[in-house]
Protein backbone atom coordinates (compact mmCIF):
# COMPACT_ATOMS: atom_id res chain seq x y z
CA UNK A 1 0.00 0.00 0.00
CA UNK A 2 1.95 3.69 -0.90
CA UNK A 3 0.94 5.29 2.31
CA UNK A 4 2.79 2.66 4.09
CA UNK A 5 5.46 2.73 1.89
CA UNK A 6 5.47 7.00 2.17
CA UNK A 7 5.37 6.40 6.27
CA UNK A 8 8.54 3.71 6.04
CA UNK A 9 10.40 6.00 3.79
CA UNK A 10 10.13 9.15 6.13
CA UNK A 11 10.78 7.12 8.70
CA UNK A 12 13.92 5.55 7.86
CA UNK A 13 15.15 8.93 6.35
CA UNK A 14 14.57 10.40 9.85
CA UNK A 15 15.07 7.15 11.84
CA UNK A 16 12.12 7.31 13.99
CA UNK A 17 10.21 5.03 15.94
CA UNK A 18 6.59 5.21 15.25
CA UNK A 19 4.60 2.26 15.25
CA UNK A 20 1.27 3.77 14.46
CA UNK A 21 -0.11 2.79 11.15
CA UNK A 22 -1.14 5.54 8.93
CA UNK A 23 -3.96 3.41 7.46
CA UNK A 24 -5.33 3.07 11.05
CA UNK A 25 -5.72 6.71 11.54
CA UNK A 26 -6.85 7.16 7.25
CA UNK A 27 -10.41 8.68 6.54
CA UNK A 28 -11.62 8.40 3.32
CA UNK A 29 -14.96 9.35 3.34
CA UNK A 30 -15.37 13.48 3.28
CA UNK A 31 -19.17 13.11 4.83
CA UNK A 32 -17.30 11.42 8.14
CA UNK A 33 -15.70 15.55 8.60
CA UNK A 34 -18.97 16.99 9.00
CA UNK A 35 -18.99 18.81 12.18
CA UNK A 36 -15.14 18.16 12.48
CA UNK A 37 -13.95 20.58 9.58
CA UNK A 38 -14.36 24.34 10.49
CA UNK A 39 -17.93 25.51 8.50
CA UNK A 40 -16.45 28.52 6.62
CA UNK A 41 -13.77 26.47 5.09
CA UNK A 42 -15.37 25.90 1.51
CA UNK A 43 -12.13 24.48 0.09
CA UNK A 44 -12.83 20.35 0.34
CA UNK A 45 -8.48 19.83 -0.13
CA UNK A 46 -7.36 16.25 -1.24
CA UNK A 47 -5.88 15.68 1.67
CA UNK A 48 -6.08 16.93 5.66
CA UNK A 49 -4.89 16.21 9.00
CA UNK A 50 -6.99 16.70 11.65
CA UNK A 51 -6.25 16.77 15.16
CA UNK A 52 -8.40 17.32 18.84
CA UNK A 53 -8.16 16.76 22.31
CA UNK A 54 -9.44 14.26 23.79
CA UNK A 55 -10.00 12.83 27.54
CA UNK A 56 -7.88 10.27 26.89
CA UNK A 57 -4.95 13.08 25.29
CA UNK A 58 -4.91 13.50 21.24
CA UNK A 59 -6.92 12.98 18.46
CA UNK A 60 -5.43 12.42 15.40
CA UNK A 61 -7.04 11.63 11.87
CA UNK A 62 -5.55 11.92 8.70
CA UNK A 63 -8.19 12.83 5.33
CA UNK A 64 -7.05 11.52 1.86
CA UNK A 65 -9.37 11.86 -1.23
CA UNK A 66 -10.10 8.20 -2.52
CA UNK A 67 -9.39 9.03 -6.02
CA UNK A 68 -5.73 9.73 -5.46
CA UNK A 69 -5.74 6.57 -3.42
CA UNK A 70 -6.86 4.74 -6.13
CA UNK A 71 -4.81 6.96 -8.88
CA UNK A 72 -1.79 5.83 -6.51
CA UNK A 73 -2.32 2.05 -6.19
CA UNK A 74 -2.42 2.23 -10.18
CA UNK A 75 0.91 4.10 -10.68
CA UNK A 76 2.88 3.83 -8.07
CA UNK A 77 5.31 6.44 -7.20
CA UNK A 78 7.62 4.10 -5.25
CA UNK A 79 7.99 2.45 -8.31
CA UNK A 80 8.21 5.02 -10.94
CA UNK A 81 7.84 8.81 -10.09
CA UNK A 82 6.70 10.49 -12.85
CA UNK A 83 5.22 13.91 -13.78
CA UNK A 84 1.67 11.98 -14.26
CA UNK A 85 1.55 11.02 -10.74
CA UNK A 86 3.71 13.34 -9.01
CA UNK A 87 0.99 15.91 -7.86
CA UNK A 88 -0.65 12.86 -6.45
CA UNK A 89 2.68 11.56 -4.51
CA UNK A 90 2.76 15.50 -2.92
CA UNK A 91 -0.51 15.21 -2.15
CA UNK A 92 -0.13 11.81 -0.25
CA UNK A 93 3.21 12.92 0.80
CA UNK A 94 2.27 15.87 2.51
CA UNK A 95 -0.50 13.86 4.32
CA UNK A 96 1.47 11.43 5.52
CA UNK A 97 4.18 13.48 6.87
CA UNK A 98 1.80 15.66 8.78
CA UNK A 99 0.55 12.68 10.10
CA UNK A 100 4.20 11.20 11.19
CA UNK A 101 5.19 14.43 12.68
CA UNK A 102 2.46 14.92 14.78
CA UNK A 103 2.57 11.43 16.07
CA UNK A 104 5.77 11.72 16.88
CA UNK A 105 5.61 15.08 18.34
CA UNK A 106 3.05 13.97 20.67
CA UNK A 107 5.05 10.89 21.72
CA UNK A 108 7.74 13.33 22.72
CA UNK A 109 4.95 14.84 24.96
CA UNK A 110 5.78 18.18 22.52
CA UNK A 111 4.25 20.92 20.92
CA UNK A 112 3.22 21.58 17.01
CA UNK A 113 2.38 24.22 15.44
CA UNK A 114 0.19 24.29 12.11
CA UNK A 115 3.40 26.75 10.45
CA UNK A 116 6.03 24.01 11.94
CA UNK A 117 3.68 20.80 10.44
CA UNK A 118 3.88 22.77 6.65
CA UNK A 119 7.27 23.66 6.42
CA UNK A 120 8.35 19.71 7.90
CA UNK A 121 5.71 18.55 5.37
CA UNK A 122 7.49 20.73 2.71
CA UNK A 123 11.31 19.56 3.55
CA UNK A 124 9.75 16.06 3.52
CA UNK A 125 8.87 16.19 0.00
CA UNK A 126 12.06 17.54 -0.93
CA UNK A 127 14.20 15.35 0.78
CA UNK A 128 12.17 12.12 -0.16
CA UNK A 129 11.75 12.87 -3.73
CA UNK A 130 15.78 13.54 -3.68
CA UNK A 131 16.37 9.88 -2.49
CA UNK A 132 13.62 8.04 -4.25
CA UNK A 133 14.60 9.34 -8.15
CA UNK A 134 17.84 8.99 -6.70
CA UNK A 135 17.14 4.59 -6.12
CA UNK A 136 15.34 4.13 -8.44
CA UNK A 137 17.98 6.32 -11.21
CA UNK A 138 20.22 3.65 -9.72
CA UNK A 139 21.92 6.34 -7.20
CA UNK A 140 21.95 9.27 -9.92
CA UNK A 141 20.84 11.93 -7.55
CA UNK A 142 18.61 14.69 -9.65
CA UNK A 143 19.56 18.18 -8.59
CA UNK A 144 16.08 19.93 -10.63
CA UNK A 145 14.14 18.50 -7.46
CA UNK A 146 14.04 21.86 -5.83
CA UNK A 147 12.99 23.92 -9.19
CA UNK A 148 10.51 21.30 -9.93
CA UNK A 149 8.83 21.37 -6.13
CA UNK A 150 9.37 25.18 -5.35
CA UNK A 151 9.26 27.37 -8.25
CA UNK A 152 5.80 25.90 -9.90
CA UNK A 153 3.59 26.65 -6.70
CA UNK A 154 0.43 28.84 -6.72
CA UNK A 155 -1.80 29.32 -2.92
CA UNK A 156 -5.74 28.56 -3.03
CA UNK A 157 -7.66 31.76 -3.74
CA UNK A 158 -10.29 30.55 -1.32
CA UNK A 159 -7.32 30.75 2.12
CA UNK A 160 -7.93 32.70 4.56
CA UNK A 161 -5.57 36.05 4.97
CA UNK A 162 -4.07 33.39 7.90
CA UNK A 163 -3.59 30.71 5.92
CA UNK A 164 -2.49 31.95 3.09
CA UNK A 165 0.04 33.85 5.11
CA UNK A 166 1.05 29.99 7.02
CA UNK A 167 1.27 28.73 4.02
CA UNK A 168 3.56 31.59 2.38
CA UNK A 169 5.53 31.42 5.44
CA UNK A 170 6.42 27.34 5.46
CA UNK A 171 6.85 27.70 1.59
CA UNK A 172 9.65 30.37 1.92
CA UNK A 173 11.35 28.84 4.47
CA UNK A 174 11.26 24.95 3.72
CA UNK A 175 12.78 26.56 -0.23
CA UNK A 176 15.56 28.09 1.53
CA UNK A 177 16.47 25.39 3.91
CA UNK A 178 16.28 22.92 0.71
CA UNK A 179 18.16 25.26 -1.59
CA UNK A 180 21.44 25.20 0.93
CA UNK A 181 21.11 21.42 0.99
CA UNK A 182 21.00 21.35 -2.62
CA UNK A 183 23.97 23.38 -2.57
CA UNK A 184 25.87 22.03 -0.41
CA UNK A 185 25.03 18.47 -1.26
CA UNK A 186 23.69 17.64 -4.24
CA UNK A 187 25.26 18.41 -7.93
CA UNK A 188 25.55 16.88 -10.90
CA UNK A 189 24.35 13.63 -10.49
CA UNK A 190 25.83 12.62 -7.26
CA UNK A 191 25.00 13.31 -3.00
CA UNK A 192 27.21 13.60 0.00
CA UNK A 193 24.50 11.03 1.37
CA UNK A 194 25.19 11.09 5.14
CA UNK A 195 25.54 15.18 5.53
CA UNK A 196 22.93 15.28 3.49
CA UNK A 197 21.00 12.93 5.84
CA UNK A 198 22.35 14.33 9.43
CA UNK A 199 21.33 17.86 8.29
CA UNK A 200 17.64 16.48 7.81
CA UNK A 201 17.18 14.60 11.09
CA UNK A 202 18.86 18.14 12.64
CA UNK A 203 16.59 19.85 10.83
CA UNK A 204 13.31 17.44 11.90
CA UNK A 205 14.78 17.15 15.74
CA UNK A 206 14.06 21.24 16.06
CA UNK A 207 11.13 22.76 17.84
CA UNK A 208 8.97 25.76 16.00
CA UNK A 209 10.17 28.87 16.46
CA UNK A 210 14.18 27.49 15.91
CA UNK A 211 12.99 24.94 12.95
CA UNK A 212 11.95 28.30 11.33
CA UNK A 213 14.97 30.30 12.08
CA UNK A 214 17.26 27.45 11.48
CA UNK A 215 15.89 27.58 8.06
CA UNK A 216 15.96 31.31 7.28
CA UNK A 217 19.62 31.72 8.74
Amino acid sequence: MVLRGLQALLGRLYDLRVEHDVYDFLVTDRSALVGVVPENDTREPDEELLLAETADGAGVALYIDPAVLVRLEASDPLGALTEENLADYCTALEGVSHFLYSIWRLECDAPVSLLELECQAEVDKYAATVFLVGWQQGGSYPTQVHARLFDRVEFDARLEPEQFDRYRTAHRSAANFCRRLERRFVSRGTAKVEPLVRELRKFYRLGSSAKLHYAGS
